[in-house]
């Protein structure tokens, strides 16, 4: 099986370094991108002139306290977007406010874990979503945007 895309959306590098040591820890492959913004996720996840190349992730995994805009931002527009919405997306951040966690469930997000995050629950969630949710669901292959991407025929 091909490694499983991950982008990952923070800006804290101690988180980083933490989400990393937990998905090398997972029996996941990964290839892991890192975006240290919400600009930057967004260009990436449309393959903007910075990132003409990016691999298409199969899974986000975003913080909501991010410099340029909010984590919010980045998952509404995520989900707006036809050629990306369908790609899964767990927040992974440190507020624990009903109101951020209704209005992330609102914008269609796959799952909200609060910071600290426990370790091993971590894993588990990356180890459940390879074993069920990425071999029954496959996204469409294509250019955000393109008519494969939305799961239109051609």
């Amino acid at each position: 099986m091909k490694p499983l895309e991950i982008l990952l959306v923070e800006d804290e590098p101690g988180d980083v370094r933490l989400t990393q040591h937990g998905l090398k820890r997972s029996d996941v492959q990964i290839n892991l991108s890192v975006c240290r913004d919400g600009d930057e996720a967004l260009e990436f996840l449309r393959r903007g002139s910075r990132y003409p190349d990016a691999p298409r992730p199969e899974l986000v995994l975003l913080d909501l306290n991010l410099p340029t805009i909010s984590g919010f931002q980045v998952l509404e527009e995520l989900k707006r977007d036809p050629g990306l919405r369908a790609i899964p997306v767990i927040v992974l951040t440190t507020s624990t406010d009903l109101d951020d966690i209704n209005r992330a469930y609102e914008a269609y997000v796959n799952a909200y874990m609060s910071k600290p995050i426990e370790f091993e629950q971590f894993v588990e969630l990356i180890n459940g979503l390879s074993r069920y949710w990425f071999k029954l669901c496959r996204l469409p292959d294509g250019e955000p945007g393109s008519d494969a991407a939305r799961g239109e025929p051609g």
